[in-house]
């Protein structure tokens, strides 16, 4: 049962993944469009990148005045969130199943 619930949550990271890759891409393409003075806070080829992904995930993008921008930057973060929450979870899930054989049956 154990793993079960691990495998969930790496179904729902999965999930997570598909929603950031649909709407990261379109808010930095917004930002790079219309906001270009963002564009040192957000660094180069900032799709992957961990100061981009750092600066979506703390919510720093709240300071950019644009209902378009943070209405795609808000469920890239939502996703961005899942993603490390739902990997974490599972994790540890899969090392209780390591540590414990015998739990959850």
């Amino acid at each position: 049962m154990v793993l079960f619930l691990a495998l969930t949550f790496v179904a729902t990271a999965i999930a997570a993944a598909t929603a950031f890759i649909i709407f990261w891409p379109l808010a930095l393409v917004h930002l790079r469009d219309r906001h270009p003075e963002v564009r040192p806070d957000v660094g180069e080829f900032a799709f992957l990148n961990p100061k981009a992904l750092r600066w979506l995930a703390t919510g720093r993008y709240l300071h950019v005045r644009d209902s378009g921008f943070t209405g795609l930057a808000t469920p890239a973060r939502i996703a961005l969130l899942v993603i490390v929450g739902a990997l974490t979870l599972a994790g540890l899930l899969w090392l209780v199943s390591i540590l414990f054989p015998g739990f959850g049956g």
